[in-house]
């Protein structure tokens, strides 16, 4: 295991390119919120904000899925038993 301040290092390092990548490739053609997902996924292991924002993240995925599935029932459940 590293000692906490290079893992703190790595941490911001890695986290905050990958968010600035997502940032940029909002614009341009890429994976732009695959990016600054995962990069608030590492800065959440160290940062009180980045936690928060990845937490109200999850949880609206959460209910964006639950709605998906809900819609889909609905559209091709009926009819079948």
């Amino acid at each position: 295991m590293l000692p906490h301040p290079v893992r703190w290092v790595l941490t911001m390092v890695i986290g905050f390119a990958l968010l600035v990548l997502g940032l940029i490739m909002m614009v341009t053609p890429g994976p732009g919120l695959v990016f600054i997902f995962f990069g608030l996924s590492i800065l959440a292991l160290e940062i009180a904000w980045a936690r928060e924002l990845h937490k109200q993240g999850m949880q609206g995925l959460e209910r964006i899925v639950f709605n998906l599935k809900t819609f889909w029932k609905r559209l091709f459940g009926k009819g079948r038993k």
